[in-house]
């Protein structure tokens, strides 16, 4: 089975992996990929049935434990014996799952809208929306499709935007078009798994590393009341991003820096924290900070 992946910086540097959702490619991770490959190895994994790896035989196969394997092979692959995980939604869930029963193999974990546990009807949704084909035949209709990315992805460009929706999809003589780059076998696998809770309760009691919760304040993915009890674990911090659902870009300038710093253990000692803090009140998990003191006044004439 071919497995594809993106690779970026030194290859002896300290390895990031950064997987992605349900019906993401490698691709989505190129921004925040060319930042940290400054500072790290930087691999972004097609999973199997998306992007450029190889489709499985049957729909039975696509399940979390192919998803953990591929991780284990990767490793292998890459002559190394761990890493830190960026995980987005299922890459996520899947990034939990192996550290849980392989905690030797990561060292730092990034759980991006994601969390132990989703409600059956929210994954339900999720999976109704997922799995609908597209086939984009004309430019606008993937600027139409960006509009409805927008409010899931938060505060970033269109041309991030367009950049993540056209790696996405592929041409299709068939189809007259674009569609997406993916087995809609794999997208309907997860929505037969969807029809009940997303439930790693297990997993998540065994993990002891440090974990960074990214969390859109509009997101009906992961609860509040999940990261609530979430950060009850020793060496967890919580980050809220405004004006975002399911999921946030990790192509924004100011997700990546925070990333990049937490990832080199340069972040700040806090359980919540608020990136592009919003100008109008919002309710936040913990208290704001104080405003800064106004300048002093500038010294009188001839003072």
């Amino acid at each position: 089975m071919r497995v594809a992946y993106t690779d970026w910086g030194d290859p002896d540097g300290p390895l990031v992996i950064c997987v992605g959702g349900i019906a993401n490619t490698a691709r989505r991770m190129d921004y925040l990929a060319l930042d940290l490959s400054r500072h790290f190895h930087v691999v972004c994994l097609d999973w199997v049935g998306r992007g450029m790896s190889g489709w499985m035989p049957t729909q039975g196969d696509y399940t979390l434990e192919t998803n953990v394997e591929s991780m284990i092979q990767l490793l292998d692959h890459l002559d190394c014996s761990r890493a830190s995980i960026i995980g987005s939604s299922l890459g996520g869930s899947v990034a939990m799952a192996l550290a849980a029963r392989h905690p030797e193999m990561v060292e730092r974990l990034v759980l991006n809208d994601i969390g132990f546990h989703m409600p059956a009807e929210r994954r339900r949704r999720r999976a109704e929306a997922v799995a609908r084909h597209y086939a984009f035949k004309r430019p606008a209709d993937l600027y139409r499709r960006l509009g409805a990315s927008a409010k899931n992805e938060g505060p970033v460009t269109e041309d991030e935007l367009l950049h993540n929706t056209y790696f996405q999809t592929q041409w299709s003589d068939g189809h007259g078009g674009r569609i997406y780059r993916h087995d809609p076998r794999a997208l309907q696998a997860y929505a037969e798994d969807a029809q009940v809770s997303l439930d790693q309760r297990e997993d998540w009691d065994k993990l002891s590393l440090p974990i960074l919760v990214l969390r859109g304040m509009v997101s009906d993915a992961l609860l509040p009341e999940t990261v609530e009890e979430m950060i009850t674990k020793p060496d967890v911090t919580a980050v809220f991003v405004p004006n975002t659902g399911h999921t946030p870009s990790l192509s924004d300038a100011n997700q990546i820096h925070f990333l990049r710093e937490w990832l080199l253990g340069r972040g700040p000692d806090a359980h919540f924290t608020c990136l592009n803090p919003p100008s109008t009140p919002r309710h936040l998990f913990g208290a704001a900070p104080p405003p800064p003191p106004p300048p002093p006044p500038p010294p009188a004439p001839g003072a």
